[in-house]
């Protein structure tokens, strides 16, 4: 029998820890998208977070919308202060995702009571293609490498050919160093490389497919 599904007090499903993780940078996005939005308005009135707001004389200056830009600032330190929150719990909720892949305690004994050598890491994903002066560019990333581990991802973090937890580690850990293995013919290779928002698409510069 599998396990039983955990329910909320009200008989309601609870959330898988990946969905919990998804719902996570879901929101994440969604204050980075406020950030731009009230980053348009400094913009608008040729302003910055530090930019004067009265003339020599201590009067408001009359040639921008000093309410509008003394409200976008304050939203915008609020955001960032909700944006480092939310990301540090997507890096707990990761783990729990990390963990719950891992094996039943019964198939845990029994592996250290075996003799035989741990697995081979198998591969998940293939690269396709690296955009130049990218992340991933800058770190080695190749193509044709194949991807073993991405964090703390492996093959047993993805089912059904879909690279969503992938898309999922690369959002929560922006700036973030990441270390990534990967097979390059007969070789396994650890490269070190930061998620960032580089001028191209995406945070990593690279088309990753799977395998």
């Amino acid at each position: 029998m599998g396990r039983p599904i955990p329910r909320s007090p009200h008989g309601e499903a609870e959330p898988t820890p990946r969905e919990i993780a998804m719902n996570l940078v879901a929101k994440k996005e969604a204050i980075e998208k406020e950030i731009k939005e009230q980053q348009a308005m400094l913009d608008a009135n040729s302003s910055t977070m530090t930019t004067e707001l009265v003339d020599n004389e201590g009067f408001p200056r009359g040639d921008i919308d000093v309410y509008t830009v003394r409200h976008a600032r304050v939203r915008i330190i609020e955001l960032r202060n909700d944006l480092k929150a939310i990301t540090d719990e997507i890096a707990v909720a990761l783990q729990a995702v990390f963990n719950s892949a891992e094996p039943e305690p019964a198939a845990a004994e029994a592996s250290a009571g075996s003799h035989e050598e741990p697995e081979a890491l198998k591969p998940f994903a293939r690269v396709d293609g690296i955009a130049p002066g990218s992340p991933a560019n800058e770190a080695g990333l190749i193509r044709e490498d194949l991807l073993l581990t991405f964090g703390g991802l492996t093959a047993s973090s993805f089912s059904g050919g879909s690279l969503q937890p992938l898309a999922t580690m690369v959002a929560s850990q922006e700036n973030r160093e990441m270390t990534v293995r990967v097979r390059r013919g007969p070789e396994e290779i650890d490269l070190r490389f930061t998620p960032r928002k580089w001028g191209g698409r995406g945070l990593l510069g690279c088309h990753i497919v799977p395998v």
